[in-house]
């Protein structure tokens, strides 16, 4: 069986940081390109921040010099160090392969708030 468990979503006011972590239960995790997405409603699901096997990253534009995303090949782990927060970084976030494998987590729930 493979899984996918984000967690450390929460409330942070503006300006505030918050880090996600990602735990994958996939043999091929260290083979596999890896990434973290974001939805907000009303809008589709969007690419964060993605990072290699070899660990060269690339980010989005909207998140570039605020976003951090690492990894760990010997836990199986993703993680996503958000600073500087702003309003339209809240959203439903999940991490998965890029491109995506058939199957997502649960995901979680940022919310940025004064």
């Amino acid at each position: 069986q493979v899984r996918l468990v984000e967690s450390g979503g929460g409330l942070v006011q503006p300006g505030g940081s918050l880090s996600l972590s990602c735990a994958a239960s996939v043999s091929i995790f260290s083979r596999s390109t890896m990434g973290w997405y974001r939805q907000a409603p009303g809008k589709e699901r969007e690419s964060v921040a993605r990072i290699t096997t070899s660990g060269k990253t690339v980010y989005a534009d909207s998140v570039k010099g605020r976003f951090t995303i690492s990894r760990n090949n010997a836990k199986n782990t993703v993680t996503l160090q958000m600073n500087s927060l702003k309003h339209e970084d809240a959203a439903v976030y999940y991490c998965n392969a890029a491109p995506s494998w058939d199957f997502w987590g649960q995901g979680t729930q940022v919310t940025v708030s004064s």
